[in-house]
């Protein structure tokens, strides 16, 4: 302690060092409870590969994500083409939330007319999931993903999604 600096004047900076750490961890143990869990951010993403999963034109197959059914078919020749496909290669893929647009209702697959028909209201969907009858204000939503050669990741927004996302039906 130098002659200027008062005992006082000592043990307020120490005071106030104390604080400024004792701040530091506080803020970093706060973020820390903050940032969602390791199992949580793993629970976010479902990964398959659309080839091995998705094998008859015009059956769709049906992937849990989120606790979410995910619809994914791959359309026949005779069904509609849209620019809200996702396009492997010479094969055509609708890929959407199977949550009904209009109450949350879950659509069934009708194979003889080729639509999703939500049986509390009467709503349809055709095969890439645009809304042609019934009370539904919009289309089917489509799934959050990204694209690896033939595996899907869900839940990552890639540039194919991004791409759809902008289409209108």
């Amino acid at each position: 302690m130098s002659e200027k600096t008062s005992r006082r004047d000592f043990i307020g900076m120490s005071f106030v060092g104390v604080t400024a750490v004792g701040a530091i961890f506080s803020l970093g143990a706060m973020k820390k409870s903050w940032d969602p869990l390791p199992s949580v951010l793993a629970g976010g993403f479902t990964t398959f590969d659309i080839d091995k999963v998705v094998k008859v034109a015009g059956t769709p197959v049906t992937v849990v994500w989120r606790g979410k059914p995910i619809f994914v078919l791959l359309k026949t020749s005779k069904m509609p083409k849209t620019n809200r496909d996702l396009v492997i290669g010479a094969k055509r893929y609708t890929l959407v939330i199977g949550i009904c647009t209009h109450l949350g209702c879950i659509p069934a697959w009708e194979p003889k007319r080729e639509i999703w028909k939500c049986a509390c209201h009467g709503g349809e969907y055709n095969s890439s999931g645009k809304n042609i009858f019934g009370p539904p204000p919009r289309p089917l939503d489509l799934v959050p993903f990204s694209r690896k050669g033939t595996v899907l990741v869900l839940g990552e927004t890639g540039p194919e999604y991004k791409k759809m996302l902008k289409v209108k039906l």
